[in-house]
């Protein structure tokens, strides 16, 4: 049976609320400290936590701003944000179920927005810009982080294909022009980006995912197919642990 995206990404992170909420990859980082360093600049009234996943971001974002929406398709995945938040003690945290595209809140609700890892599981990654910038106050900041794809074909084709095997709800990893040239569409003026490698621990990675025996068996399969230029690329090691690219993308709403 066939189900609609928004489905396929609730089914796939739901189950998986706690694992993320645990994820030591998601819970620390360069990119989650910068995200707190810029919103103790800003100091924002009430921040967007835009596909919140585990929460780490609105919790990061809760130390300096009066409050916090923190957004996710999955109910599970934002009982989970409210659970994380209620033990911290940031009493500031709200939680709301959207999808990107269709954000439920006014025109310039916003003073400051952070995405991290969501906008490559967006079903239409140019509307969820536009309405981030809608939702955003004009000359206020937002932050959206990612991993992105390396742009030559071999390593773009190489990246999309282990990234769906492992987890159905991927849509693309865009690459660092594709990012900048859609939120300039978007109304967003770019200020800084910022690039990062990030190593994947594989049994880690998989296992987050329950992903399916059959399709790790194809993951692994095509690392240890890949020519020299794709292995060296994506460091990929003899367990399948691999390394990727990120961005940081510091703009501001138009």
């Amino acid at each position: 049976m066939t189900r609609p995206h928004d489905s396929v990404v609730q089914d796939q992170f739901g189950p998986r609320a706690e694992a993320y909420a645990r994820s030591a990859v998601h819970a620390e980082g360069e990119d989650l400290d910068a995200v707190g360093r810029l919103a103790a600049e800003r100091k924002p009234r009430h921040a967007l936590d835009l596909g919140c996943g585990g929460g780490h971001v609105a919790y990061r974002l809760a130390r300096h701003a009066a409050a916090v929406t923190a957004v996710d398709l999955s109910a599970e995945m934002l009982a989970a944000v409210a659970r994380g938040a209620r033990e911290r003690g940031l009493a500031n945290v709200a939680t709301r179920a959207a999808a990107a595209e269709e954000l439920p809140f006014e025109d310039a609700t916003f003073d400051f927005l952070a995405c991290r890892f969501s906008a490559h599981h967006w079903r239409d990654f140019e509307a969820g810009l536009r309405r981030a910038r809608r939702v955003l106050k004009p000359g206020c900041t937002a932050v959206f982080i990612d991993v992105v794809s390396p742009g030559p074909a071999a390593l773009d084709t190489h990246l999309q294909a282990v990234e769906l095997l492992r987890d159905p709800s991927h849509v693309r990893d865009y690459t660092i022009a594709e990012w900048q040239a859609a939120l300039a569409r978007a109304g967003f003026a770019s200020q800084h980006a910022r690039t990062r490698r990030l190593r994947m621990d594989y049994p880690v990675w998989i296992e987050r995912m329950r992903t399916s025996p059959a399709h790790q068996a194809a993951i692994r399969s095509l690392q240890t197919g890949a020519s020299r230029e794709i292995a060296a690329h994506f460091e990929i090691e003899p367990d399948g642990s691999f390394t990727i690219d990120t961005a940081e993308f510091e703009v501001v709403a138009g």
